[in-house]
């Protein structure tokens, strides 16, 4: 059960008196009221529209950005904040990520520039917020327009500054699996500048440019502002919830902790596991889901595409290693367990093949804390790492000095399983 049918069915009553207000109103009603409500809450101008994805492509289009530029953004994220790119004819410029926090790393970022760069898009990833400011005083020295994908951070904010305010342009979606959700989705741009651009893209140009369909449902428009009314009341659920993940599995797996001076609103709660074939296998026994399987350039509609990437090591190693686990604000207790048991069972087996293993190899005398501060060559904590990792690789590979594999060992076994 998702989130959303476990509050329609505790606020039933809510959206049926919604549902029938709105019927009793002029379909074409204006829905001015939702962006003064987002106005309101993130002190700039709004105009709301069909998806994040349109508030994404009318940004670029807003900035004249097309054929011959370029556009600096992530390997890691939802396809859209890539392809938005491709429809207005410019470039994609793929960076890696910093495998910590998911963002764009800022150091790839310097290494893909070039003068044909006109802009970045630079998302949030999952809700949590970094530090941007080094990269924001690269794009004022560059003059590229910094382009805030806050699609999936709504409500999040560092040191006090809240997501959808950082952009030159911000924008902002309210798909189905997001923490603030519309009926049929729904999207927004978020500026300090002119809004008459946005209102002609999204309504045929109004006959004056060439435009889009991309008007808001007002019985959309009505569910996203009595959910947003909850925005803090739905985070605060949300990070219960991260609260009792962390606690039961930061000694298992890798997770993602907010940074200092971060309020993550937990958009998506994500961890990541020793190789792929766990991460398959607790993907199939949780019904889980992966954010994201592959990078963006990756997919097979960019063998047709025109674009640049940096090597993205780090984004391969996360994109095969990260899972998504359920987080909704109706979450119960025995509902966490359940997962987080079935991810211990499963860590645990795999940690009894990995000794068992490893004895045949080193003999039943294999542990020993003594010999942890010696020192041995990287080569053989390649081999324990790897033999953690594929099962049976240990049988399989040839090494000169066992003792110096013990030493690997046992240091691996006190860093990792302990």
């Amino acid at each position: 059960m998702t989130g959303w049918t476990k509050e329609y069915e505790i606020h039933k009553h809510e959206y049926l008196e919604l549902f029938d207000n709105v019927m009793k109103k002029e379909q074409e009603t204006n829905i001015e009221f939702l962006e003064k409500s987002l106005s309101k809450k993130l002190g700039r101008k709004v105009v709301v529209c069909a998806s994040g994805t349109d508030a994404l492509h009318f940004s670029l289009l807003s900035l004249g950005i097309g054929k011959g530029d370029e556009v600096l953004t992530t390997a890691f994220s939802w396809i859209s904040t890539a392809s938005v790119i491709s429809m207005t004819g410019a470039t994609p410029v793929f960076c890696d990520i910093d495998i910590s926090s998911y963002h764009m790393s800022f150091e790839s970022i310097k290494r893909m520039y070039s003068d044909k760069v006109k802009a970045i898009i630079y998302p949030h990833l999952f809700g949590n917020m970094s530090d941007i400011s080094k990269i924001k005083e690269f794009c004022k020295e560059k003059n590229i327009h910094f382009i805030e994908d806050a699609c999936q951070s709504i409500g999040s904010c560092y040191n006090g500054v809240v997501a959808g305010t950082i952009g030159d342009i911000s924008t902002l979606s309210f798909n189905a699996n997001k923490v603030i959700s519309g009926i049929s989705g729904g999207g927004a741009i978020v500026t300090d500048g002119d809004t008459e651009i946005f209102k002609k893209l999204r309504k045929h140009g109004n006959h004056e440019i060439l435009g889009y369909n991309s008007k808001m449902l007002l019985f959309n428009a009505e569910v996203i502002n009595h959910r947003l009314k909850k925005l803090d009341d739905y985070i605060k659920s949300r990070q219960e919830v991260a609260k009792q993940y962390d606690k039961q599995l930061k000694n298992y797996v890798v997770i993602q902790e907010p940074g200092n001076n971060v309020n993550h609103n937990y958009h998506k709660y994500v961890i990541r596991l020793h190789n792929k074939r766990v991460r398959d296998e607790l993907k199939e026994k949780l019904g889980a889901s992966v954010h994201y399987p592959k990078p963006i350039p990756e997919n097979k509609m960019y063998n047709n595409i025109v674009h640049r990437k940096d090597n993205l090591f780090s984004t391969k190693t996360v994109c095969d290693t990260i899972l998504t686990l359920p987080i909704h604000p109706y979450m119960k207790k025995d509902e966490i367990n359940k997962v987080v048991d079935v991810i211990l069972i499963t860590l645990e087996h795999e940690n009894n093949k990995f000794l068992k293993d490893m004895e045949k190899v080193l003999g039943d005398d294999m542990y020993d804390k003594d010999i942890i501060n010696e020192t041995t060559e990287d080569i053989y904590d390649y081999i324990i790492e790897k033999s953690y990792q594929t099962p049976n690789y240990i049988e399989e590979v040839s090494f000169k000095n066992k003792h110096k594999l013990k030493i690997a060992f046992n240091k691996f076994y006190n860093k990792v399983i302990l």
